[in-house]
């Protein structure tokens, strides 16, 4: 079978390339020397997310964690750097940043930013709803999941905006399903400025780093020019879990001509770390022999051994937008991009097993003479498993300001191309493992590889094609009505020399769903410090590639699975206070079920079920510098079948908090709590465990996190030092260790649980030149 080609991956001459296409754009644009006013052009898609008016220091809105805009027309929480700088970690990825709004959860087992964390949205899991950066949706082609550490670390991101709620028909992703967490790069700014940062924390934990940025350049036709580079090394919580990881990252901003502004920004980053492919934590054998960080050991006997257990990845991002005003009430605004992704994970199958099972059931055993015989020899099994793929894409929006409106028209295209297997390995020898259910010693295509120790070799693609159309209909000065449609195509396809489960060799197959969503929102000003929002939204998921793991899948469901939205919110805004407080329901009523009909395997939309809830956040200034936040959420996400309350949907969560910033001193205590958590789906089939139903045996209790952040800001120490900020962090203040996850195992002895990272402190340096 033909292999797609290998995606290559160099720091170096992936932003050397990017540095070129900067020279050529601005050597095109030489002749606009002069400053131009944009008008909005130049405004960041975020809204509120950077503050812009310096006349809002001290007010609600400036000091608020988070809060939503009079203009809203869906339940949203706006996010900026201001708290991200002082409250969230150093080393944080976007799901630390995003976690304190309501309705959101999830928390990180090798401590805070050192492992991939797996945010939840209203019981919505990570790839049921949209992960965007500059308005670009982002996220894996086998499903919209997303890698919360291997793209956007904490440094290049400038504020984000959490929309709970499928959006307008403008609003673009593969999983418009449970909303959207949309991330912003960073605002240039108009001054040159060169900062110097380092932390050092617990487990070890070291970053250092650099940013710059030219400010505007009046010789240059007021260009920006913004670099970050960052290092972080940790030990990390677990046992013998290290990660180390680099960014690097640009972002180039000119005016074009009289009345457009060019964008440039590309990131490459690298990570390695050592962890079970499963990662799913300990069982509690392990647990009380080891203690509860246990993950990985040095020994290279054993299944644990960090040697056997390990990943890199390798990811970028970039695009090219040009958003322009054309005249007579048109604008456009395109964007071209490409990211890529590649984690090559080395992987002992069983890492539940540390000897402490009888030795009839140890799984130190291989298939390793070049035959089919599998003897206990003491070697560990393993996987060699890939996952890489490119994506590349355009997004075109154009907008006519009419007397009475905004229309919007538009087309979101995008195409993948991914490569995964998974390969059966001895990791004591390196050789193959021919273990997999049916003998086949034929090499795989293009190796040596016999394809009984092929799990799966698989190339998939996708296609997609979303034109949108939507009317900001401005019904009175105070009522805008927003109706809008949007037409989704797609079609998936595999070309698996050796498919995944079903195993079928030269699996080829194409599937493509369509379908039309309609969208309505209002926004009604009261006054000029509240308005009322109702949304009505279809949204929607691609299907999983795992819908394909079977012989025939064009006899699966052509209907993406979608959900309908009904939504009403208040929001509120003085100076003294920013309020919001929403209520919704969802219906998920086509969910993709396997089904066996006729003694053949399909996927066909049955079952769903319905979230309800209400939330609400508040800032309150005191006076003094100080000021109180707050916000929560209830959150009920029930099966249509049983009425039960859906695995890893949490049925609360709840944030309080003080800050305070007066002069040089500026300081948070933010307390983030998550609600009980069932671990797995009712099932009235399942026997009751020790006594206790199979539905509350795998139920976790509520959680919090209280974060503590203290700094102190010197201005003007040096004639070239324009700020000194010394910042102290705690996490997990009160040093909570409760269970956060429970996976079941083939037995209830080797189910696994993961806890809490104890309490840890940070000691940063942040210097302006």
């Amino acid at each position: 079978m033909k292999k797609q080609p290998a995606f290559k991956f160099n720091a170096v001459s992936h932003l050397v390339s990017v540095a070129l296409m900067t020279l050529v754009a601005s050597q095109m644009a030489a002749a606009q020397t002069a400053a131009v006013d944009l008008g909005t052009i130049g405004a960041s898609t975020a809204a509120g997310a950077f503050r812009t008016d310096e006349a809002l220091k001290g007010t609600a809105t400036a000091v608020a964690p988070t809060q939503a805009s009079l203009e809203a027309t869906q339940p949203q929480s706006i996010i900026t750097r201001e708290f991200m700088d002082l409250s969230v970690s150093p080393i944080a990825e976007y799901s630390r940043i995003v976690n304190i709004a309501p309705s959101l959860s999830g928390d990180s087992a090798n401590g805070p930013g050192l492992s991939e964390t797996k945010t939840t949205l209203r019981g919505f899991s990570d790839d049921q709803y949209n992960i965007t950066f500059d308005g670009i949706p982002w996220g894996d082609t086998n499903n919209p999941a997303h890698h919360s550490t291997s793209f956007f670390p904490a440094s290049v991101i400038g504020g984000a905006v959490v929309e709970r709620g499928p959006g307008n028909a403008s609003n673009l992703g593969y999983a418009t399903f449970g909303g959207s967490i949309n991330l912003f790069s960073k605002k240039p700014m108009s001054e040159e400025n060169t900062t110097v940062f380092t932390s050092l924390g617990t487990w070890n934990t070291q970053l250092y780093g650099f940013s710059y940025e030219t400010g505007r350049m009046a010789d240059k036709g007021d260009a920006t020019l913004q670099l970050n580079y960052q290092n972080l090394s940790s030990d990390g919580y677990l046992s013998n879990s290290p990660v180390k990881s680099q960014n690097y990252a640009l972002k180039y901003e000119r005016p074009v001509g009289d009345a457009s502004l060019m964008t440039i920004f590309s990131t490459y980053n690298h990570i390695d770390y050592n962890q079970p492919d499963s990662n799913k934590g300990a069982t509690l054998t392990q647990i009380a022999a080891y203690g509860r960080n246990f993950q990985l050991n040095n020994d290279p006997t054993s299944m644990n051994y960090m040697g056997y257990n390990k990943t890199t990845k390798d990811t970028d991002f970039s695009y090219l937008r040009l958003r322009s005003e054309l005249g007579n009430g048109w604008s456009t605004d395109n964007s071209v991009y490409t990211y890529a992704y590649d984690n090559q994970t080395m992987s002992s199958t069983t890492p539940t097993w540390t000897g402490t099972s009888p030795s009839t059931a140890d799984p130190r055993k291989t298939a390793s003479d070049g035959t089919r015989t599998v003897t206990a020899n003491g070697h560990i099994p393993g996987i060699d498993k890939q996952n890489k793929y490119r994506v590349w894409g355009d997004m075109f929006k154009a907008t006519n300001q009419l007397e009475n409106g905004l229309a919007r028209v538009g087309v979101w295209y995008e195409t993948s191309s991914t490569d995964r297997h998974q390969y059966d390995l001895d990791l004591t020898t390196g050789g193959y493992n021919r273990i997999e259910s049916t003998a086949n010693a034929t090499n795989l295509a293009g190796t040596n590889r016999p394809i009984d120790s092929v799990k799966f070799d698989q190339q998939s693609s996708i296609k997609s094609v979303q034109p949108f159309a939507e009317f900001e209909w401005a019904a009175t000065k105070d009522l805008t009505v927003t109706p809008g449609v949007k037409y989704v195509n797609i079609t998936r396809s595999v070309d698996a020399a050796v498919e995944n489960t079903s195993r079928d060799l030269n699996h080829k197959a194409e599937v493509t769903y369509k379908t039309t969503l309609p969208f309505l929102t209002l926004n009604q000003k009261i006054n000029p410090t509240m308005s009322v929002y109702a949304q009505y939204a279809k949204g929607f998921q691609i299907p999983d590639l795992n819908t394909f793991y079977i012989t025939d899948p064009t006899k699966n469901s052509t209907t993406p699975q979608k959900s309908t939205n009904l939504q009403l919110g208040i929001v509120g805004k003085t100076a003294d206070m920013t309020w919001d407080v929403d209520v919704y329901q969802i219906d998920f009523t086509n969910k993709l079920v396997s089904v066996v009909e006729s003694g053949i395997t399909r996927y066909t939309n049955i079952g769903g079920a319905t979230y309800k809830g209400i939330e609400g956040q508040m800032a309150q200034v005191l006076g003094g510098g100080f000021s109180l936040y707050l916000n929560g959420s209830v959150n009920s996400a029930k099966a249509n079948d049983t009425g039960e309350q859906i695995s890893g949907a949490p049925s609360m969560t709840a944030a309080l908090g003080g800050l305070y910033n007066e002069g040089a001193w500026s300081g948070s205590l933010i307390y983030k709590r998550t609600g009980v958590v069932h671990q797995k789906d009712y099932d009235a089939t399942k026997a009751a465990i020790a006594g206790v139903s199979y539905y509350d045996y795998y139920k976790t209790s509520a959680y919090g996190n209280l974060d503590l952040g203290v700094a102190y800001t010197l201005k003007n120490v040096t004639p070239q030092t324009k700020n000194l900020k010394l910042q102290f962090n705690v996490f997990n203040l009160a040093n909570s260790g409760k269970i956060t996850s429970i996976s079941t195992g083939s037995t209830v002895a080797q189910d696994t649980y993961i806890y809490q990272a104890p309490r840890s402190m940070m000691v940063s340096l942040k210097a302006d030149f």
